[in-house]
């Protein structure tokens, strides 16, 4: 980038941009998709943001940092929370999505979908468990 780093938008941005996985840029070198961010008139930096699938790699890679092990070492209960994090995030929504999130928990597609359904309202106390 021609514009200093220590901008304030820049340093504003920054922790966001960072978060969902985009690459800070030049505006000269900004392609189509990319998002050009404007201050005071001038282009001063372009964004572009990951692929939906690198945005999943990212999102995991952030929550293993947050729960401080990877995310097949954690117990049921916080699977789930994860599960549910990722849900609220749109990570089912991606090609492969579930596939993903099972590998790097260390369980199977079909406990994926159990921790789904069992908080998309699925009735209590049917004497069902998951194993994982």
């Amino acid at each position: 980038m021609t514009e200093p780093r220590d901008h304030p938008f820049v340093t504003a941005v920054k922790p966001l941009v960072d978060a969902m996985g985009g690459e800070l840029m030049d505006p000269s070198l900004a392609q189509p998709d990319d998002v050009v961010l404007t201050w005071e008139g001038q282009d001063l930096l372009a964004v572009r943001l990951p692929q939906l699938s690198d945005s999943l790699d990212h999102i995991l890679a952030a929550l293993e940092r947050r729960f401080g092990v990877p995310l097949a070492q954690l117990d049921r209960k916080s699977k789930q929370d994860v599960v549910r994090i990722l849900e609220a995030r749109g990570a089912f929504s991606v090609r492969h999505g579930v596939e993903t999130v099972a590998g790097a928990l260390g369980v199977s597609r079909f406990t994926v979908y159990n921790y789904l359904n069992r908080d998309s309202g699925a009735p209590k106390g049917t004497g069902k468990s998951s194993q994982e």
